[in-house]
């Protein structure tokens, strides 16, 4: 039997969300801090955040087959607290070294979290209106986040960013501690979940997660870096960061009323596409109107395109289990990201990112065409 969740239970998977998601949104203003206010070159600054995600993928991969919805509340909390501590640490050193370390565990905490958060989700009565109701909260986020941090950071110094994200997570943990939704919800029985193998089709989906989300934390890690660097000076690009941010707020809703009217395979094979179209424009324009136009859209190509790919595949497996290795599938890809866009960048420019993004969006699109044109939803499959 699959769960409907209450509003209580749903604010606290949205703001979960938002904690847990954090470098989709954070990722230019992160590697930025890093140049800019701690004077790493791009490589190293690549390389802590690719640690982060890094640590979130080995936490969803270790966590994703074990996942449990009776003990997802309390692993939420105590993830996203240890998140909040480890970050208030970092806010204390410049130590490359001490930082690559929390970087990691830290990477390791939030993972936790936002895979027993992606698990519960994909257990709702509709995860793709779920995952798109989330995405709606991150959108919100993101124009907070952005419209604030970039301004902060300048005034205050780069470790007003750690502690920023410190606030973040401990409003996460404080959200799963209080209303996490339960293995029960509004009166329905505890299931329990038969360990059947993840269906095959699933896979060709998680490929194709990963290379977007690659493309995705390859570019977006240097997409601060790439205006300023133009001379399109920071009110420009802090501007292009808040656009990007109200952007976001409509390729979840979006999702959800298309939801009926497109394919979902198609949807995510043309996605990736787009995605590399974007990158080609974004790196390689000397104007600001091109650059600008294109980043503003560029994160919600993705957003709106998991949105589909996450109701497809969680159909696919009810158990919830294949989902809560959404962070996984996201970061495998972005934890390769920021180092591999720094080398990128160091060596070759900017516009070596181009050619790779293509080369990965076609890659992903064809993973995509493997997956079933739909998916029944056949709750007895997975649960008894």
């Amino acid at each position: 039997m699959i769960t409907s969740y209450s509003k209580r239970g749903l604010a606290a998977l949205m703001l979960a969300h938002c904690a847990g998601m954090i470098d989709l949104v954070a990722l230019p203003v992160w590697v930025g801090t890093l140049v800019a206010h701690y004077h790493f070159d791009a490589r190293q600054a690549g390389l802590l955040a690719s640690l982060f995600l890094g640590g979130a993928v080995l936490a969803s991969a270790m966590l994703a087959p074990r996942f449990d919805p009776e003990t997802a509340r309390w692993k939420a909390a105590i993830g996203f607290a240890l998140s909040a501590l480890l970050f208030t640490v970092a806010a204390q050193t410049h130590h490359y070294l001490l930082l690559a370390l929390l970087h990691t565990v830290c990477g390791i905490t939030t993972g936790l979290s936002l895979s027993v958060t992606h698990g519960t989700i994909a257990r709702g009565s509709n995860p793709h209106r779920g995952f798109a109701l989330v995405g709606i909260a991150l959108g919100v986020f993101a124009i907070l986040f952005l419209g604030s941090a970039p301004p902060l950071v300048a005034h205050l110094g780069g470790s007003t960013l750690f502690y920023l994200f410190a606030g973040v997570m401990a409003v996460g943990a404080l959200a799963s501690a209080l209303a996490f939704p339960r293995a029960e919800t509004d009166g329905l029985p505890r299931v329990s979940i038969v360990r059947q193998p993840v269906p095959r089709q699933v896979w060709y989906g998680i490929a194709g997660i990963a290379c977007m989300g690659l493309v995705q934390s390859m570019t977006f890690s240097f997409l601060e870096r790439v205006g300023s660097d133009r001379g399109f000076g920071l009110q420009a690009v802090t501007g292009v960061l808040i656009a990007l941010g109200f952007v976001n707020l409509l390729p979840a809703p979006l999702a959800a009323l298309l939801e009926k009217r497109l394919p979902a395979r198609s949807v995510l094979m043309a996605g990736p596409l787009v995605q590399a179209l974007l990158v080609l424009v974004i790196m390689s324009s000397a104007r600001f109107a091109p650059y600008a136009a294109a980043a503003s859209v560029f994160a919600a190509v993705m957003i709106f395109t998991h949105t589909f790919a996450f109701g497809l595949m969680a159909r696919l497996d009810r158990s919830g289990r294949a989902m809560a290795a959404t962070p996984a599938m996201l970061m495998t890809g972005a934890a390769i990201g920021p180092i591999l866009g720094g080398t990128l960048v160091q060596g070759w420019g900017y516009g070596s990112l181009g050619p790779v993004a293509l080369t990965l969006g076609l890659t992903a699109s064809f993973c995509f065409s493997r997956l079933p044109r739909g998916a029944a939803v056949q709750p007895q499959e997975a649960l008894a």
